[in-house]
């Protein structure tokens, strides 16, 4: 599934081709994603322009005269801005159709991405809208910060890993970047999100931020259903140090990674540097 950092990634290769472009009209050719895009969708936005686009966690949203497009990627979902009338390859389920004679394309194999329609402007569907209402603070914000996970994790007994990736927490920390965080942090991943401290959360924090926005600045992190809006693969697996590579020495101090299942998911950590 594309990452925070892929979707931010997406964000910004696509926000100058979008911004003050008037949509001329909006085609599916398929609405059986997750949820159905109902079929008023596409008068709803047909003569609107294009006024702002924005994320929060892994939606992006795309803001209108009136109104909003909320968009997620699901598991294998990704967006080009391309000729208007280039011919559409297997899986392209969307095209927003804009005034300059491009298009934004939604290319989705699997089908669990969203195209969903708000009343509301991007700030406050934000608030109000059912998916993203509930959501916990954006890593790279001044809400985040240890004290926040300390607060939170006082009547928790679930392990840290789990903990920051719970959307209610914090939003946007997948399985890759807990792992990753959790080892420059010298976390354990099993770790009992209660029985760590405050100043131990506060390191938490800096080193999440540090791999998100390095993860950014590469351009995400290379996955087999992902690309940037470019077409060009994201590197920043080359800079993976734990996520798969169990067996593998540890860069800090050699010894071999381990491997186990934490709330349903994989998690690779070196015994040795983390406790």
């Amino acid at each position: 599934m594309p990452e925070l950092p892929e979707v931010e990634t997406t964000l910004r290769g696509i926000r100058p081709r979008l911004e003050g472009r008037r949509i001329d009209r909006l085609l599916v050719r398929e609405p059986r994603l997750r949820q159905p895009i109902p079929p008023e969708t596409a008068a709803l936005v047909a003569g609107q322009t294009v006024g702002s686009l924005s994320r929060r966690s892994k939606y992006l949203l795309i803001g209108l005269d009136r109104g909003s497009l909320i968009l997620h990627l699901g598991m294998s979902g990704s967006l080009r801005v391309v000729d208007a009338e280039s011919p559409p390859k297997r899986h392209d389920h969307v095209d927003l159709a804009l005034s300059d004679g491009h298009c934004l394309r939604f290319h989705d194999p699997r089908r669990f991405g969203l195209l969903l329609w708000s009343e509301d402007s991007p700030e406050l569907a934000g608030l109000r809208h059912p998916l993203l209402s509930r959501l916990g603070p954006e890593p790279l914000d001044a809400a985040f910060d240890g004290g926040h996970l300390y607060r939170l994790s006082r009547q928790r007994r679930v392990a840290v890993k789990s903990f920051l990736m719970d959307a209610a927490v914090v939003v946007g920390i997948g399985n890759i970047y807990a792992n990753e965080s959790l080892f420059l942090a010298r976390i354990h991943p099993a770790r009992a999100c209660h029985r760590i401290g405050l100043d131990r959360y506060g390191r938490l924090v800096e080193v999440v931020r540090a791999v998100l926005q390095a993860s950014i600045t590469q351009g995400g992190t290379t996955l087999r259903d992902f690309v940037k809006d470019d077409g060009n693969p994201g590197y920043f697996a080359q800079s993976l140090r734990v996520y798969g590579r169990a067996g593998e020495p540890c860069v800090q101090c050699g010894t071999p990674l381990r491997q186990q299942r934490i709330g349903q998911r994989s998690s690779f950590y070196c015994p040795r540097c983390q406790h």
